[in-house]
């Protein structure tokens, strides 16, 4: 896995490389070479602008700009001012290094100008706004900026894209459109969510020195992005000694009159991912409706109330079919009222392994009052508890309701408080988003994000299905809890991108997702690589 840090947190790592003897300037040195050197392998590149802040990354871009020119690029920096009149010593430095080895520069220069020079530049190098800018870039570079995403060039970030930030992944304004980012030491949380899925293109990690890595881990990393290999100890090697009894079996409850439609896509989804067996339990007036929809999959009428959702009487028959299934997802399309929450509370007092989303989440709310956090007692439990909220509902579980978490960071901030409540490692808050985080009480995994195809009512209803199968297919602990979620969360991508393959990014449905998820799992198992089983003599 890649650790990811928080930027404060980068800070201490870049004061630890000095005290082992790696000073901030030889820091600057390395990180302006691994930028040149990743401009180097674009293909075809004869002519690079860099476009300078007055800071330490505006430092890292003259660095850049030196060793290209060394390497007979035709190189001009644009910088706001001069070399002599940058402030920072070491920034100031580098900058009349690269003027005396013979770097062309544009100092202030007019839009125009700037305009004319990117027509004949293959590759632009962004070193204006690091890791620490926050706010609205300001003039000139929010002028550059404009540029830069204008003029179609090959566009290489310095750390991050300038305007973006680097911690929550949010641009108040405009910020650069890389193709490339590199990212100095570790990777960022804003790297990998939000608009910095869009800013950042190809994202490469320059360690810049050895004890780079121990200095990360002793950090304390706020989120872990898994790699394929990382899943090997959770996805069970392909057999063919199996049958529908030892691929698990999978509850799902929900549903409503008013809503019927998402505990059938939960259903189908769990059936896709290979559960060998799946029940549908809902409302009894919502039965018929889904009966002769699903030929593979028992649908059970429970008592219900003249509104069409579960009565109280449910809650009970409800825990009972649970304890025959080694998986429970309750929650889709269910709505709240009494009724709903009576099956929700029961279900969580039961000792199932258990995924709790959509409405489910909702009446955790109002059981609560919005205060989840505050309810240890609630959560505490021997089996799998997954929750898988996207950001509103997480909101609401921790009363952000009216102000729910806007980034991945504050996203796991507020899916903690709900994991060290509990304290345990039974419980995973799969927070959901366009970067979603698999938090649990030691770790957040952050797997690959899928496609905006996923952005589709019904795709969290398919998620849920996904992660209860998975979830009931297998013999994992408590603690991969969280890498068992994220795998569950890359199928459900991969689905989403094998279905934007065939009906367009615009045109996937969630039922579309449903039926790529087989071959969304068999496409990543190819690229895992499993141990070879031993012979038994």
């Amino acid at each position: 896995m890649q650790p990811v840090l928080n930027v404060e947190d980068v800070k201490r790592v870049e004061s630890g490389l000095t005290e082992v003897g790696v000073s901030i300037s030889e820091l600057m040195h390395r990180a302006g070479t691994a930028a040149a050197n990743e401009v180097m392998r674009t293909d075809d590149v004869s002519s690079v602008t860099v476009f300078c802040g007055l800071g330490n990354n505006g430092g890292d871009g003259w660095v850049a700009a030196e060793s290209l020119r060394k390497r007979d690029i035709d190189v001009t920096v644009v910088t706001p001012v001069a070399p002599d009149d940058i402030q920072g010593d070491l920034a100031r430095v580098v900058a009349k290094s690269a003027q005396s080895a013979g770097v062309k520069m544009l100092v202030a220069p007019p839009k125009g100008r700037v305009e004319e020079l990117l027509l004949s530049t293959d590759v632009v190098v962004d070193a204006m706004l690091g890791t620490g800018f926050h706010g609205d870039p300001r003039a000139p570079f929010d002028i550059w900026i404009e540029c830069i995403n204008a003029s179609g060039a090959t566009v290489i970030a310095v750390d991050v894209p300038s305007g973006l930030s680097a911690q929550t992944g949010l641009a108040s304004s405009r910020c650069v459109i890389a193709d490339m980012t590199v990212t100095m030491l570790v990777l960022k949380p804003g790297l990998l969510a939000d608009m910095g899925r869009d800013a950042c293109g190809t994202i490469v990690v320059a360690p810049l020195a050895e004890q780079t890595e121990r200095l990360v881990l002793e950090a304390d990393p706020v989120a872990w992005r898994a790699d394929l290999e990382d899943y090997v100890d959770v996805l069970a090697p392909p057999s063919n000694a199996v049958d529908k009894f030892t691929r698990g079996s999978v509850l799902v409850v929900g549903g409503s009159l008013r809503f019927p439609g998402a505990p059938l896509l939960a259903a189908q989804a769990a059936a896709r991912s290979g559960a060998g067996y799946v029940t549908l339990a809902v409302p009894e007036p919502v039965a018929p409706i889904l009966q002769s929809q699903m030929p593979e999959i028992p649908v059970m009428g429970l008592p219900s109330d003249p509104d069409g959702t579960f009565s109280a009487e449910a809650a009970d028959i409800v825990a009972e079919l649970a304890l025959k299934r080694t998986a429970t997802l309750v929650g889709p399309g269910m709505r709240v009222s009494g009724g709903t929450v009576g099956v929700v509370s029961k279900l969580i007092s039961s000792e199932v392994p258990l995924v709790i989303d959509a409405d489910g989440l909702n009446c955790l709310a109002r059981l609560t009052s919005n205060k989840l956090d505050d309810f240890p007692e609630l959560l505490r439990r021997n089996e799998p508890l997954i929750l898988t909220p996207h950001r509103r509902e997480l909101g609401r579980l921790v009363g952000q309701q009216e102000v729910p978490p806007a980034s991945l960071t504050a996203a796991m901030e507020a899916a903690r408080r709900i994991v060290w409540t509990d304290g345990g490692s039974e419980i995973t808050v799969v927070a959901k988003g366009s970067a979603t985080a698999c938090v649990s009480v030691d770790a957040a995994v952050l797997p690959k994000p899928g496609p905006a195809a996923l952005a589709t009512a019904g795709s969290g209803d398919v998620l849920g299905g996904v992660v209860a199968a998975f979830l009931a297919r297998s013999n994992v602990g408590n603690d991969d809890l969280p890498v068992l979620s994220a795998l569950a969360c890359e199928v459900h991508g991969y689905a989403g991108s094998i279905a934007a393959e065939r009906f367009g990014s615009h045109g996937v449905m969630a039922r579309d997702i449903i039926d790529a998820l087989g071959l969304a799992e068999d496409a990543l198992e190819e690229q895992i690589a499993f141990p070879e089983s031993t012979d038994m003599d």
